[in-house]
């Protein structure tokens, strides 16, 4: 499984590559991952199978051939009822410096058709370079990724944006250096309002905070926080399902697998033994797909 983590995403790029390309961690269905955001500009692209996409309030049913990009901090929550086969590649922020805005901004919106055709062709090719690693397999993935990168400044860059969207850009930067610390501390018993306390904020403000710009209660968000770290010790080692649930924060097994349940629509023993290595997805089933379609932020 890939190591993304349900919250303020931190993305390491692959090793001598700008950005990270893999396959989504809920291709074998009945999966969600929640209200979540990260600095990083994110691609899904749909081969196989349906996604349920949440931005900004809206639903969008995604299925093969079509794709959804989701700008920087911009809170958005993934569905995957049922199986799907999905390409994601999240470029860091930093990677389009020289082309911000005054505010240290840039945002991206729709284009036209040929465009969306050539995006997901573009993606599709570092895919298959990716799964296959031949000889030479880097540069020709670095020759796509600035294709893509040159269409998005190109053809998908928007230079006009609502004040709401610089808002609520700022207040999830803000946010964000309050999620690093509970990355760091989400096995203590951080509180609504020790954790005000520390950034120098009445809990009450706090909240608000989390439920206006995160579109999450502070409650929940710590608990995702913790399911995540949990989870990959699920799959990475034999640790017994209640020390798991101990080390990362929960009060006991119980309420660990209740949140597991709920998300995953299984118990963690059940998980343990039917999740596959993502190495085995992605050497499989290189289909191509020659429409595609963009849902815009």
């Amino acid at each position: 499984m890939n190591d993304i983590v349900y919250q303020h995403e931190v993305i390491v790029p692959d090793r001598g590559l700008p950005f990270k390309l893999f396959l989504f961690e809920g291709g074998g269905g009945k999966y969600i991952r929640e209200k979540h955001w990260h600095r990083s500009i994110e691609i899904f692209a749909v081969r196989q199978g349906q996604l349920e996409f949440f931005l900004n309030e809206k639903k969008y049913v995604l299925a093969a051939g079509d794709f959804v990009l989701v700008n920087s901090n911009e809170v958005h929550a993934i569905h995957a009822p049922l199986p799907n086969e999905t390409i994601v590649l999240q470029i860091p922020l930093a990677v389009f410096a020289d082309y911000y805005t005054e505010e240290q901004f840039i945002w991206f919106s729709h284009s036209g058709k040929e465009d969306d055709r050539q995006v997901f062709s573009l993606l599709e090719t570092m895919f298959v370079a990716y799964g296959e690693k031949q000889t030479g397999y880097e540069l020709k993935m670095l020759s796509c990724f600035y294709q893509l990168e040159y269409l998005l400044v190109t053809r998908y860059r928007k230079f006009e944006v609502g004040e709401e969207i610089l808002k609520n850009n700022k207040q999830l930067k803000r946010l964000g250096r309050i999620t690093g610390y509970l990355k760091e501390h989400y096995t203590e018993d951080v509180s609504l309002e020790k954790l005000a306390g520390i950034f120098g904020y009445s809990p009450a403000y706090l909240s608000r905070m989390f439920q206006k710009y995160a579109k999450i209660n502070y409650k929940e968000y710590l608990s995702s926080v913790r399911l995540e770290h949990a989870v990959r010790d699920l799959e990475e080692t034999d640790l017994a399902i209640g020390e798991i649930a101990l080390n990362h924060g929960f009060p006991n097994s119980k309420a660990f697998s209740n949140l597991f349940r709920k998300r995953y629509g299984m118990l963690p023993n059940q998980y343990r033994k039917t999740v596959t290595s993502e190495k085995e997805r992605f050497s499989s089933h290189y289909l191509p797909h020659k429409g595609s379609r963009l849902f815009l932020m």
